[in-house]
């Protein structure tokens, strides 16, 4: 299988290569002059707090003619997943100028379809299984291209993050597990289940495909506002008519361009390699917690590879508490499952034995070996917090150093940033040193020692001892962190963001370079000098401070 996707990769390349000398527009109409418009590659996902909620996980799955699909096709009728694809496509085929311009870009730039395709090959048999088992329209299977151009790690400056671009909120609202060991947004299977979940309920409330979608992207109670102003006015209330966000007018568009170029990829000049029309992932239940290095080992594929399949994980093993499962290549699940049996208990994780000194607290050595005290806890069985000088424990021990993008992911559940009232809110764990007190640290990080006693649930007079771990939260108007912090095995370094110089190409605007690199505008505006209108001009070399996770496209 991985040879073939190999083979696969370097036909697709060559295809594109070739294109990259010729790429044209159709004899008729005439190709205008190139807009750069740029796909949406961290979009953020709704942010309405409350309508629509999620469908019960036990109810059944709306028929096709509740939905208006397509009729649901065999499988196995395809040998090419595209041709499957295809077949599916149901939305109504709508001329607009937003989408011919939306399609311009893509037809200009192959090489982001290029990249996208080959990490869809990974997922892309299992999304469009979801969608058609459903009776949804195949373009939906399209759209994590839109969201995330296929990325799992895909994360936004609004906190979105995998290949639908949940946020947080939206995520707990459909059933995604966030928590130290897991994050569901980024899991394949569960990240699928819950955008079709809100999919099917955004269509329940409008009644309209094209609505839902838009209702994705911006939230469901900005659209109906906009439908309820047109209603009040006598106007229209399809997407075409409402007056919504400039990124929402051009989020749909987008979708229904790349149906467009996906339907006929010839009328375009384009030839896409075929993805065979077969699973490229087993579900394999390891039956409790292992180390992904072991894994990964025991499956004969790398621990990049298997981290590719298994996003979802924020540490470099499974969630003792669940989902039991991992994905793994098809063709090696066999013998992963054969010598998952083999493999006797103590041989999933490695530990470390540590004796307790005085002080040390269950959540002191929960920090410093990068695990939790419920993991120390279950694993010595210890009834209480308390713990005894002189005592040995079993604490567990990464048996690798984890791959840049599960640092990255890590990072972000152990200093969350988020935004509150226009500012960026921070939280960081502060070690105090001998003779601090609570309003010394307080007066030097700049909080009022009543937040600081708050946050650690203690009183403003209550004393401190050297050792012990305070969290502050800082405060920055920035609407982006200007740094990522993340370990690096047992050591703590700061990676700086990227400087990155970009020179403005015709039809370039603010906006599509800010979508671009995944950065604000005000920051773009901010980095550049830039004037409130915000005139640029082909030629134009601008500055981007880009994060080290970060890369266009």
């Amino acid at each position: 299988m991985r040879l073939a996707a190999r083979l696969r990769r370097i036909a697709l390349a060559a295809s594109f290569a070739a294109l990259a000398a010729c790429a044209h527009r159709p004899a008729q109409p005439a190709a205008p002059a190139k807009t750069v418009i740029p796909p949406v590659t961290a979009t953020p996902a709704p942010t309405a707090p409350a309508l629509p909620t999620a469908p019960a996980a036990s109810s059944a799955l709306p028929k096709v003619a509740s939905l208006g699909g397509p009729p649901q096709s065999a499988a196995a009728d395809y040998s090419d997943l595209w041709d499957r694809i295809r077949a599916g496509f149901a939305l109504p085929e709508v001329q607009e100028p937003a989408i011919d311009e939306q399609l311009q870009w893509f037809v200009h730039n192959p090489d982001f379809l290029e990249r996208t395709f080959q990490r869809a090959e990974l997922y892309l048999y299992h999304v469009v299984t979801e969608v058609e088992a459903r009776g949804m329209p195949m373009e939906f299977a399209l759209l994590p291209i839109v969201e995330s151009a296929y990325q799992p790690f895909a994360y936004s400056p609004s906190r979105a993050a995998g290949l639908w671009q949940f946020i947080p909120d939206t995520g707990r609202r459909f059933g995604l597990k966030q928590d130290w060991w897991f994050d569901g947004r980024r899991d394949v299977i569960d990240s699928t289940r819950a955008a079709l979940d809100y999919f099917q309920a955004l269509h329940d409330q409008f009644g309209d495909w094209e609505l839902a979608i838009a209702a994705y992207n911006v939230g469901e109670l900005t659209v109906q506002r906009a439908i309820d102003s047109n209603r009040a006015a006598g106007l229209p209330t399809d997407f075409w008519h409402l007056k919504l966000p400039a990124e929402t007018r051009a989020y749909v568009p987008r979708l229904l361009a790349l149906k467009r170029l996906i339907a006929e990829p010839e009328r375009y000049g384009l030839q896409f390699a075929p993805i065979p029309n077969e699973p490229y992932f087993a579900v394999v239940h390891p039956g409790g917690q292992i180390d992904l290095k072991i894994a990964a080992k025991l499956a004969g594929v790398s621990y990049d590879e298997l981290v590719e399949l298994n996003p979802g994980f924020n540490r470099w093993a499974t969630d003792p508490d669940g989902p039991d499962r991992l994905l793994v290549p098809i063709d090696d699940a066999d013998t992963f499952e054969a010598k998952l049996k083999a493999l006797p208990p103590d041989g999933r994780m490695q530990y470390v034995e540590h004796v307790v000194h005085r002080r040390e607290t269950l959540r002191l050595l929960a920090r410093r070996f990068d695990t939790t005290p419920a993991v120390i806890m279950k694993l010595n069985d210890l009834h209480g917090w308390r713990l005894r000088t002189g005592e040995s424990l079993k604490i567990p021990q990464a048996s690798a150093e984890v791959p840049h993008a599960v640092l990255v992911a890590a990072e972000r559940v152990d200093r969350p940033q988020y935004a509150r009232h226009g500012r960026f809110h921070r939280r960081i764990v502060y070690r105090v040193h001998r003779g601090e007190t609570l309003g010394a640290i307080a007066r030097r990080h700049r909080v009022p020692v009543a937040t600081l006693a708050r946050l650690n649930h203690l009183g403003p007079h209550d004393r401190i001892i050297a050792g012990q771990r305070l969290y502050i939260e800082q405060v920055s108007m920035r609407s982006y962190a200007p740094h990522y912090r993340h370990y690096r095995g047992r050591g703590e370094r700061l990676h700086s963001n990227r400087r990155l110089t970009y020179r403005v190409r015709k039809g370039d605007t603010v906006y599509s370079i800010a979508r671009q690199f995944q950065v604000s505008m005000k920051q773009l505006k901010h980095w550049n000098g830039l004037n409130r209108r915000h005139l640029i001009r082909a030629g134009q070399r601008l500055v981007l401070y880009v994060a080290p996770n970060r890369r266009e496209g």
